[in-house]
């Protein structure tokens, strides 16, 4: 039987952002300041919201509205980008590299009646993190990756350092720690069809955060411990305890901006004890939303450009 679905037609060109709590978000601020800017005050955002490992219909819904409604421009999806794929496939007619390499969506956009597919993270990250970084930072360190979480994000950041043509910007060795084997099993899965000289490492840890302060405690100095769980934002709590040691002269980023953040405070704490740089997700933020909202209005996004959009968003923010 032919699959059906009740569309809203809309009256204004819509964007749509999927996510777990869109109300709570800054781009709520931020996007009228940037449709200004851009010239297409017209074009308004409308938040989607959907439980974590939501019934895939409701993803097949969401992508359903902006397939066939003409005025849906497209969209930017956070917590359920694989999950949003793994329900929808079907319904794309093409996928960049990255998504197909991922197994994730970030952007949802439309070219000539076509509904396009784009991973985001890996440009998004990498722009983020060369930031934090700087050039040649795991040349300098010796530093390795600690990454709590194995979602989409995470699998991004990873590919971020795969494809680093120096090895001075690549660790030696990434580690991924997750409460479900699933998503190891597809970040292990993605990695055996990536050619790399990164060691990478695959920890299932169900609940117990006093574990995860033993792998914590194993890293060697200047490393990079990113929390990408969601845990701080979107589920309560952060997957270590408050006892964690962090490594000295590591660098800590919580992924989030915004919610409790406990993970983020608990590095605040130690920040100048273990002599600590730590980072939120705001940068993050800016380059994800960025990059997304230049896909679905389809206009380039160069430096300049994007040194205004960076600071009518800290102006929202602040």
């Amino acid at each position: 039987m032919e699959e059906t679905f009740e569309i809203t037609r809309k009256t204004s060109p819509t964007m749509y952002f999927i996510g777990v709590t869109t109300g709570q978000s800054s781009i709520r601020k931020v996007f009228p300041r940037w449709m200004e800017i851009l010239g297409r005050p017209e074009v308004v955002l409308e938040g989607v919201d959907c439980k974590i490992h939501d019934d895939p219909q409701v993803y097949r819904r969401a992508v359903a509205q902006i397939k066939y409604d003409p005025l849906s421009l497209g969209a930017l999806v956070t917590t359920h980008k694989i999950d949003l794929l793994n329900a929808a496939r079907d319904m794309f007619d093409e996928l960049d590299e990255y998504a197909r390499i991922t197994g994730e969506v970030s952007s949802i956009s439309k070219r000539a009646g076509r509904l396009l597919g784009h991973a985001k993270d890996p440009i998004t990250s990498g722009l983020s993190l060369d930031a934090i970084l700087g050039s040649g930072y795991f040349g300098r360190t010796g530093g390795e990756v600690l990454c709590f979480g194995a979602g989409g994000s995470a699998i991004a950041i990873l590919l971020h350092f795969i494809s680093r043509p120096h090895a001075a910007d690549r660790p030696r060795r990434f580690v991924f720690v997750n409460r479900s084997q699933p998503r190891l099993d597809q970040a292990r899965q993605m990695v055996q069809n990536v050619p790399t000289d990164i060691a990478v490492e695959y920890i299932c840890c169900h609940t117990d955060p006093n574990i995860n302060d033993g792998i914590l405690a194993s890293m060697p100095p200047g490393s990079l411990i990113i929390n990408a769980t969601g845990m701080g934002k979107d589920t309560p709590g952060s997957p270590i305890s408050d006892h964690g040691v962090f490594p000295m002269h590591s660098v800590v980023w919580e992924l989030n901006y915004r919610g409790k953040l406990d993970f983020l405070h608990q590095a605040r704490a130690q920040e100048q004890a273990r002599q600590l740089t730590v980072a939120d997700g705001w940068l993050y933020f800016v380059h994800g939303w960025t990059q997304v909202v230049a896909q679905v209005l389809d206009f380039d996004l160069t430096p300049e450009l994007f040194a205004r959009l960076e600071q009518a968003a800290a102006a929202a923010r602040a």
